[in-house]
């Protein structure tokens, strides 16, 4: 099951980043992708053959409607409550070899709230909850440790100071996040989780450069697993790190080790970048012909 995290992304394609200051810019097709975090890990999550669930609050909008609809097609069973303020959306500038750079439109209000009565039946029904760092999800978290049920969540670029992720980062049982926001402080924040949090598992995600794995009980340092070569030229890096995050989950739904797990992830996110817009989604016959 999936929480929170759904959106349209438009995506603006540019010959390079910062982009250089002027009153207009000429560019490509501009084009609008519906997914998000949480869209893209229901999505590739489904791909992979996993039954998947996905709640969220979005708009009654023609935003939100996109989201619906790619839900559909995906096969994602996507329940959506209302909120007045409308469907997330993000502009997200494309550069040449695939790096980005998102204008992140968030705009739930601080008192947006996911009734009891709604998830909660769903939630018994779950073996594992992926929760994205949506404000109304830190309250669901009382209920999904009273029942038992496992939960990830994905701090993206979290710089270990903010606020906001911090309760996401101590609370979850497997904890991904992108060592973007932290470079040469990644392995200090990783062990920082596991000594203050309740993970077993923290996932540091670098890129070109692999990523990083870190277990409770497992010695003091991450362990690195190598970026996984994409099978196609790198067009958009566009929900690269979600696609990781479905290939990891999968692997640990089906009882592997951490290692192969992340292998899986590193497989599935580079596969990721080779189509625009979190369109390239592995299948699960593909992601394993190549562990």
């Amino acid at each position: 099951m999936v929480i929170g995290g759904t959106g349209v992304d438009t995506i603006v394609r540019v010959d390079s980043l910062p982009v250089p200051l002027a009153d207009s810019v000429h560019v490509g097709p501009i084009e609008e992708w519906p997914g998000h975090t949480g869209g893209n890990v229901a999505l590739g999550a489904r791909a992979l053959g996993l039954k998947v669930g996905l709640l969220d609050c979005i708009g009654d909008d023609w935003i939100g409607a996109q989201v619906r609809e790619r839900m559909a097609k995906g096969g994602v069973d996507f329940l959506p409550l209302i909120s007045p303020a409308g469907t997330r959306r993000a502009v997200n500038l494309v550069d040449a070899s695939g790096r980005r750079m998102s204008f992140y439109d968030g705009r739930d209000p601080a008192d947006l709230r996911m009734p009891r009565d709604f998830y909660l039946p769903r939630l018994r029904r779950t073996r594992h909850v992926h929760l994205s760092i949506m404000n109304f999800g830190r309250f669901l978290y009382e209920d999904i440790e009273d029942l038992g049920v496992p939960v990830s969540t994905d701090l993206h670029d979290w710089d270990g100071l903010a606020d906001h992720h911090r309760e996401f980062a101590l609370r979850s049982d497997l904890v991904f996040f992108s060592a973007a926001g932290v470079g040469d402080e990644a392995p200090a924040l990783m062990r920082e989780i596991l000594r203050a949090g309740r993970a077993h598992t923290v996932v540091a995600t670098a890129g070109a450069d692999g990523s990083y794995v870190l277990t409770r009980g497992g010695g003091p340092d991450p362990c690195h697993i190598p970026a996984a070569v994409p099978s196609a030229p790198v067009v958009d890096s566009n929900g690269a790190g979600d696609a990781y995050v479905c290939g990891f989950l999968y692997g640990g739904l089906a009882g592997r080790d951490v290692r192969e797990c992340a292998r899986l992830g590193a497989i599935a996110g580079a596969h990721a970048c080779t189509a625009p817009g979190s369109t390239a989604l592995i299948s699960r016959e593909s992601l394993l012909s190549r562990a």
